[in-house]
C-alpha cells in the first residue's frame, strides 16, 4: 500500500485547482459567467460545469460509486459539449451547488480508498482503461488546472483580472501602462521574429 501523505500532497493541488477555477466567477454578472469569448463558446461557468463532470465520472464511476441525481449533461446520451455551457434555466448558484455536491462525492471517494484501489476509465481505450485513485488523482488534477488556466484567459478578456487566485494574483504588480508597454514590446518581437523568420 503506498503511503497516505502522497494522497493528502494530491488532495491539496486537487482543492487548489478547484479554488482557482472558482475564483474566476467572482464578481461578475450572470452573462459574463456564461458569455462565450472563443470560437469553440469557452465561458467560465460551463468550465465549472464542465469540471463538475470530469470529477463525477473519474472519481465516481470509475471506482463503482455512484453519485445520486446525476445531471443528462453528463450521460452517454447528452448533446455535444452539453457539459460545456449552462442553460438559461440553470442557475449559476445550481451550477456551483453542483460543483460542490461533486466535490464533496470525490473527496469521499479519495478517503475511502487507497491510492493504490483498482478502477476502470469505461471511456479509455481498453489497453489504458486499467487504472489507480493514485492515477486518477494526477489526471484529474492536471485536468482541472488546464480548465483553470482556460478560466484565467477568458476572465482577463472579459474584465482584465489576471491571476492564480484571490491574495496570491502571482504576476507583477505593475500599472495600466506598464502593462501596456510591455504588451507592446512583446508585439514589436513577433513582427521582428516573423520578419526575420
Amino acid at each position: 500500500m503506498i503511503s497516505e501523505q502522497p494522497k493528502a500532497d494530491l488532495q491539496r493541488y486537487l482543492r487548489s485547482a478547484r479554488d482557482a477555477l472558482l475564483w474566476k466567477l467572482e464578481g461578475l454578472s450572470e452573462y459574463d459567467v456564461r458569455r462565450p469569448l472563443t470560437p469553440t463558446g469557452t465561458n467560465l461557468l460551463g468550465l465549472v460545469k464542465h469540471a463538475a463532470g470530469v470529477e463525477l465520472g473519474y472519481f465516481g464511476e470509475t471506482f463503482d460509486r455512484r453519485f445520486a441525481d446525476t445531471p443528462h449533461a453528463f450521460s452517454d446520451d447528452a448533446e455535444a459539449n452539453e457539459d460545456m455551457w449552462a442553460r438559461s434555466d440553470e442557475s449559476r448558484e445550481d451550477v456551483l451547488a453542483l460543483y460542490r455536491r461533486v466535490a464533496e462525492h470525490a473527496d469521499a471517494t479519495i478517503a475511502a480508498l487507497p491510492l493504490d484501489a483498482a478502477g476502470r476509465v469505461r471511456w479509455w481505450p481498453a489497453e489504458r482503461a486499467r487504472v489507480t485513485l493514485h492515477q486518477i488523482l494526477v489526471h484529474v488534477i492536471a485536468d482541472l488546472q488546464r480548465h483553470a488556466g482556460h478560466a484565467d484567459v477568458v476572465r482577463e478578456l472579459i474584465d482584465g483580472s489576471a491571476g492564480l487566485q484571490a491574495g496570491n494574483d502571482n504576476i507583477p504588480p505593475e500599472d495600466a501602462a506598464w502593462w501596456e508597454e510591455y504588451r507592446q514590446r512583446l508585439e514589436q518581437a513577433a513582427r521582428e521574429a516573423e520578419a526575420s523568420g
